[in-house]
C-alpha cells in the first residue's frame, strides 16, 4: 500500500496527463467540449477514477463517453510512460455530478426564495390570531396562590 499523500499526487498527475493527451493526441469526432476536473486513485495506485464535465446535451455527453471509453488504452499509456510508475492504473472515466448538483441546488434555493418572497407578502398587513405575546409572564400571575416551599432532607443524615 501507498501513502495517501503519493496517490493524491499521483492522481494530480493523471489528472494532468489525460488533459493534456486528450487535448492534443485523442482525434475522436465524438469527443465534445470536455473538461477533466478531478481523478481520484486507489490506495494500492492500481485503479484510477478520471472525472469529467462535458458542455452539451445528453447526446454531446454520450458520445463523449464513448470516445473517453475507445480512447482508454492511448491514454493509459500516455499516464505508463509520463508518471513512471511500475503498475500503470487502469483508468474509469465517469462523469463529474458537481455541476448538476449545484445546479440543483440552486434551483432549491430559488424556490425557497420565492417562498419567503410569497410569506413576506402575505404577512403585510396581517393581524395575530391571538394576542401579540402569548406567553405568561410572572408577573401577570399576581392573583394566583403562592407555592409553599417544599422541606427537602439533608443527604448529610443529619
Amino acid at each position: 500500500m501507498a501513502d495517501a499523500a503519493r496517490a493524491r499526487k499521483l492522481a494530480v498527475r493523471i489528472r494532468e496527463i489525460v488533459a493534456e493527451t486528450l487535448r492534443t493526441q485523442v482525434k475522436d469526432p465524438r469527443l465534445g467540449m470536455v473538461t477533466v476536473t478531478d481523478a481520484k486513485v486507489t490506495a494500492d495506485l492500481h485503479d484510477a477514477t478520471v472525472y469529467y464535465t462535458v458542455y452539451g446535451d445528453d447526446a454531446e455527453r454520450a458520445a463523449t463517453a464513448a470516445a473517453l471509453e475507445s480512447a482508454r488504452g492511448v491514454l493509459r499509456s500516455a499516464v505508463g510512460r509520463q508518471t513512471g510508475v511500475r503498475f500503470t492504473p487502469t483508468l474509469t472515466f465517469s462523469p463529474d455530478e458537481v455541476p448538476d448538483t449545484a445546479k440543483h441546488i440552486d434551483d432549491l434555493l430559488a424556490e425557497a426564495r420565492r417562498a419567503d418572497a410569497e410569506v413576506q407578502r402575505q404577512a403585510v398587513g396581517a393581524n395575530y390570531a391571538g394576542e401579540a405575546d402569548p406567553y405568561k409572564h410572572e408577573d401577570d400571575d399576581e392573583d394566583a396562590p403562592a407555592e409553599e416551599p417544599v422541606d427537602v432532607p439533608d443527604r448529610s443524615g443529619r
